[in-house]
């Protein structure tokens, strides 16, 4: 049980970006989706598609790639196919330190994931990243109405821990992501991906700001 003295009563992590650098990944399995159909896919699409969960970020690609004779959830299944195919592949890499730091947070206080992704794909990072039976709560944004930058996918996982979103420490890499953790009414830790630097404004938005996940510790967190 967390103790009443501690500042945070569980540490919810965001995954893309955070845990695994798979945002690579999304990227290239866009692009192919787009090759295949003689389309350009672009850094301004793929940030478009960032934070949202899957119907969202599928309509979008949908809609700018105008894809009138696809349907969501076709566009939504090829996509997630390709990202999951490449967990398997052993082409996602896990951001360095990630296992030890949940494993060594979790032996102190509940940790949940809330991700913008779908529900295989964190199957399959968890495979990746040999942590299973360590989350308290595996929350997707999928379960919600809204992906990230609203709180939705936050506070579930808060609520599947038992503690208030309020008392709790969320740690992510980008400005959707921080904004999503700030409404839900948690401490956000930005910690910065090389991959996919976060913007000026997720800076100014955070909490706190720490450079390696690896550093993170729930008692010292400044702020």
């Amino acid at each position: 049980m967390p103790s009443p003295t501690r500042r945070f009563d569980a540490v919810l992590f965001d995954m893309d970006g955070v845990l695994v650098d798979s945002e690579p990944r999304w990227n290239d399995v866009r692009i192919a989706f787009a090759t295949t159909r003689g389309l350009p896919w672009t850094h301004e699409d793929q940030r478009a598609c960032m934070g949202g969960n899957t119907r969202q970020w599928a309509e979008i690609m949908q809609a700018r790639l105008d894809l009138t004779d696809e349907t969501v959830e076709q566009i939504a299944a090829e996509v997630v196919a390709g990202v999951v195919a490449s967990f398997h592949r052993g082409e996602v890499e896990v951001i360095a330190g990630a296992a030890e730091t949940v494993r060594r947070i979790a032996a102190s206080w509940p940790v949940a994931i809330a991700s913008s992704a779908h529900p295989a794909v964190i199957a399959a990072a968890i495979d990746a990243l040999g942590l299973h039976g360590v989350f308290g709560a595996v929350t997707s944004a999928d379960e919600v109405a809204h992906g990230k930058p609203e709180p939705d996918v936050y506070r579930l996982a808060a609520e599947r821990l038992g503690v208030a979103a309020e008392r709790c420490l969320v740690v992510e890499d980008s400005e959707n992501g921080v904004v999503a953790g700030k409404d839900a009414g948690a401490h956000v830790v930005l910690v910065p991906n090389p991959s996919v630097p976060p913007t000026q404004h997720a800076f100014a938005v955070a909490d706190s700001v720490i450079a390696r996940l690896a550093d993170v510790d729930p008692d010292r967190i400044p702020g």
